[in-house]
């Protein structure tokens, strides 16, 4: 009977490190994945702070379970988290192909993969390796994101609204000050009556070519109002 007892007071023991061990893991990763996506949210990114939670609590989670249950059934105890790697890929790709024939989102899918590489190390009780690699991935999107911002290093996707008396002239003189600063138009839509005639366009170019284009269709006699509708930065 005393054996007994020894052994189900080790066996809760052992459990109750295990469980311990394991609940200090997810919550790592998930404080870990909720700094990165605070980040992202303040600075109004697609993948803020919930994805990136649950990317970082999912693949630690993952990492975990592949340990135990290769501890448990047997087997290779890393196949079940290599297995994040393409899928955190999958997601990674969706971010990309959301913004519709531009190149946009490459930050944000390059951070979902290092979130989950964070959560990965969170799993495997590796807390020293995913608090530096957290804060090596602040320190990239903070503050390179700021120098960049700082000497207009991003090229900027800027949608603009004029409006003109004809298609046709609006057309061929967007057209002739596009030149002028070696742009084209994107996603042209044209929509109105003779008289009044509205166009749509996107422009993607660095902020100084921006400005200077901004200024030349104001100049412009050909266009009765000319107003930019919004600015997305590329990552």
């Amino acid at each position: 009977m005393p054996d007994v007892q020894s052994s189900m007071s080790m066996l809760r023991s052992e459990m109750g490190t295990v469980i311990s061990s394991t609940l200090l893991r997810l919550l790592i990763a998930a404080i870990l994945g909720g700094i990165i996506g605070l980040e992202r949210q303040l600075r109004h990114k697609p993948a803020g702070l919930r994805t990136n939670i649950f990317i970082c609590f999912g693949a630690a989670m993952f990492t975990v379970l592949s340990n135990q249950l290769a501890g448990s059934m047997g087997g290779d105890h890393t196949r079940v988290a290599a297995q994040i790697i393409p899928g955190i890929g999958f997601i990674g790709a969706g971010s990309i192909l959301h913004s519709r024939g531009s190149v946009l989102g490459l930050t944000t899918a390059a951070t979902l993969f290092v979130v989950a590489s964070v959560g990965m190390a969170a799993g495997g009780g590796l807390y020293i390796t995913a608090i530096f690699a957290t804060l090596v991935i602040l320190i990239a999107l903070a503050l390179l994101g700021r120098l960049e911002h700082h000497y207009a290093m991003k090229s900027m996707l800027v949608t603009y609204e004029v409006t003109g008396s004809s298609a046709e002239a609006i057309l061929i003189e967007g057209n002739k000050i596009l030149d002028q600063v070696q742009r084209t138009m994107q996603n042209v839509r044209v929509a109105g009556e003779r008289g009044h005639v509205r166009a749509l366009f996107r422009v993607d170019a660095p902020p100084e070519d921006q400005d200077e284009l901004k200024i030349l269709l104001h100049q412009s006699p050909v266009f009765s109002t000319v107003s930019s509708l919004g600015t997305i930065e590329h990552e």
